[in-house]
């Protein structure tokens, strides 16, 4: 469970945090350092976890990265309709996982389950952060 709460909070970070789109160089652990060109997003934490972001059109985007804990690559495909984001995904090691995030007004729920059992939920809001 640990593997995908912590990959999927890195990819709710990539879609939601303009702090994270935007980020200048910063000695805070918890920032990612970003480079980004007019089709692609990449991105490096303290962590040397890395992680990229193209766009194909107005509502796919396709995901790639490495996480360095668990010493493995993984690749996400997120199609978007209306106010719902569905997005599916595979690791190296040959976990998937399966979610959505749906954005009420100022308020993103996001959940999703992956092979190994494991479930999460993230809430997030302008005014109480993301939990």
């Amino acid at each position: 469970m640990v593997r995908v709460s912590n990959v999927f909070a890195g990819f709710v970070a990539l879609l939601l945090g303009t702090q994270v789109w935007a980020a200048p160089p910063s000695p805070r652990l918890d920032r990612a350092l970003c480079t980004r060109s007019a089709t692609l997003l990449a991105c490096i934490d303290a962590y040397n976890n890395q992680y990229s972001v193209a766009m194909s059109g107005a509502t796919t985007m396709y995901l790639r990265g490495y996480e360095s804990v668990g010493n493995r690559t993984w690749a996400q495909t997120n199609s978007r309709y209306g106010s719902m984001t569905f997005f599916t995904g595979l690791a190296s090691d040959g976990e998937a996982w399966v979610g959505y995030i749906q954005k009420v007004g100022w308020t993103t729920i996001s959940r999703v389950s992956s092979s190994s059992g494991s479930r999460s939920k993230i809430t997030c809001d302008r005014v109480m952060g993301c939990r």
